[in-house]
């Protein structure tokens, strides 16, 4: 069974910076791409950034300069470090893995950004 906990959201002011983390488990996740998206209110989830199996990365353009995407296949972790954060980056943070014909989300994490 395949499981994505995300962690590390809270409440940061503008400019400041979170770092989120996502633990996966019951999958070999070295074979496996990674992503991050997030859902504002009343908008659709969207993607933030990709890195493959090689730690090949795609970022929004929203993001760009800004987020860092990485992985750690030893800890079967997933990361997100978020510097000069803007009060439009304030949304639920999901984590993504893709499998062979299949995909698996974790629960989400809240990322408020104050003004």
């Amino acid at each position: 069974q395949v499981q994505l906990v995300e962690s590390g959201g809270g409440l940061v002011q503008a400019g400041g910076s979170l770092r989120l983390s996502c633990a996966a488990s019951g999958i070999i996740f070295s074979f496996n791409n990674m992503g991050w998206y997030r859902q504002a209110p009343g908008k659709q989830r969207e993607l933030v950034a990709l890195i493959s199996v090689g730690s090949n990365t795609n970022y929004a353009d929203s993001v760009k300069g800004r987020f860092t995407i990485s992985r750690d296949n030893a800890k079967k972790m997933v990361y997100l470090q978020m510097n000069s954060l803007k009060p439009e980056d304030t949304a639920v943070y999901y984590c993504k893995i893709f499998t062979q014909g299949d995909a698996y989300w974790g629960q989400g994490t809240q990322v408020t950004v104050s003004s």
